[in-house]
């Protein structure tokens, strides 16, 4: 049975992050390529199961759906979701 400790849930953390970072690299390839994509529903998805922080930094590495409406709009409202649910779980309101 999986053990729920802090570096166990960083370790989870930090992968999503790697695996959404690595979908915005896969989604831009494959456009360059005319090849299957990656959908915008797949990368907001990751985005929102905590991979945040790794879709900025692909979006910013890679160049990607960095004017793209209404996917950056939602992309923002993902990650102010989850700043204010940070703070609510670190009892700081």
């Amino acid at each position: 049975m999986a053990s729920y400790t802090l570096p166990n849930a960083l370790g989870l953390f930090a992968l999503v992050n790697l695996w959404t970072f690595l979908l915005f690299g896969v989604d831009k390839m494959r456009a360059g390529a005319g090849a299957g994509r990656v959908s915008e529903g797949a990368l907001l998805a990751w985005a929102l199961f905590g991979g945040t922080i790794g879709a900025y930094a692909g979006r910013a590495l890679f160049r990607h759906k960095t004017r793209k409406q209404p996917f950056s709009s939602h992309l923002h409202q993902i990650a102010i979701l989850q700043v204010c649910a940070a703070v609510l779980a670190a009892g700081c309101l």
